[in-house]
């Protein structure tokens, strides 16, 4: 039985890959931050001992608060990923690192390719962006996967707090120029586990739904599905929603890979009725 451990694997897509990867049949050892800190290269080497597969998805995620404390978020998505990426080329385990679309600029009118030079503009995608470097540097043979706009059952996202948001206001005003993929988890963990199964080679791949939108569109969507009344979502603009962070006006990612994700509305319905709306 193949042994998998993963890091950030009790987070909103660790937990989701240890459940698909179990029903697959493999072993896996899903390690939270109190586990095993990445920052400490011994403990990552004790943790990834005897894996034959190790997924990266531990990292400091807090877009905003990089902002002011950009060493911090340094310490997890640079220097942490490069931890990870050397324990695993010494167990000669393969190594799945979990990205991010922020690690391009978002000022393209295309669609960004795997191979599209990285150009962060926060300081939590600059941190991303070196952690890939240092992933691809000490493990060439790793697969980076970067990925955008994520939500599941697993932790706070974008589909529940809107829909808790329905239930206190009567209006929501979100804003209608930042464009990218919404993405189930789950599927994102199927993709890893197919990419994995599918032994592709290193490189850099990008794991979310097929299509595009708005976060405006999203929520309009969001609610239909619900049974709400879409109208209630009106458009605005990012200026009205001032952040630390700038926000990528095109998340929008292409997938040159044969395994792909489904379309976003499918997957968004699919989620609604089997995760949030069949707890009502």
């Amino acid at each position: 039985m193949t042994r998998w451990v993963i890091t950030g694997g009790t987070g909103m897509f660790g937990t989701d890959l240890a459940v698909v990867a179990r029903d697959k049949g493999y072993e896996v050892l899903a390690l939270g931050s109190g586990d095993c800190d990445i920052r400490d290269l011994e403990a990552v080497r004790r943790a990834v001992a005897g894996a034959e597969v190790v997924i990266n998805a531990a990292a400091y995620t807090a877009v905003d608060a990089a902002e002011s404390d950009e060493a911090a978020a340094f310490t997890l998505n640079a220097t942490g990923a490069h931890n990870v990426a050397i324990a695993t080329r010494e167990a000669g385990a393969k190594l799945v690192h979990i990205s991010t679309d922020y690690v391009f600029d978002g000022s393209s009118s295309e669609p960004y390719a795997e191979n599209t030079p990285q150009n962060p503009k926060s300081a939590y995608g600059r941190t991303k962006a070196a952690g890939e470097w240092a992933v691809r540097a000490a493990n060439p043979e790793a697969l980076v996967v970067r990925t955008a706009w994520l939500y599941g059952e697993h932790g706070p996202n974008f589909v529940t707090t809107m829909l808790r948001l329905a239930g206190s206001h009567e209006t929501l005003d979100v804003v209608n120029d930042q464009h990218g993929q919404p993405t189930w988890t789950l599927d994102l963990a199927q993709y890893v586990v197919a990419l994995l199964e599918s032994d592709a080679p290193g490189g850099y791949y990008h794991g979310t739904s097929e299509g595009s939108t708005t976060w405006f569109d999203f929520t309009r969507e969001i609610f239909r599905l619900s049974g709400l009344d879409p109208e209630r979502v009106r458009p605005t603009t990012s200026d009205n929603f001032p952040r630390p962070a700038p926000r990528p006006a095109n998340s929008v990612l292409t997938h040159s890979s044969t395994d792909r994700l489904p379309d976003w509305p499918v997957s968004v319905k699919t989620y609604l009725r089997s995760a949030v709306l069949a707890q009502d």
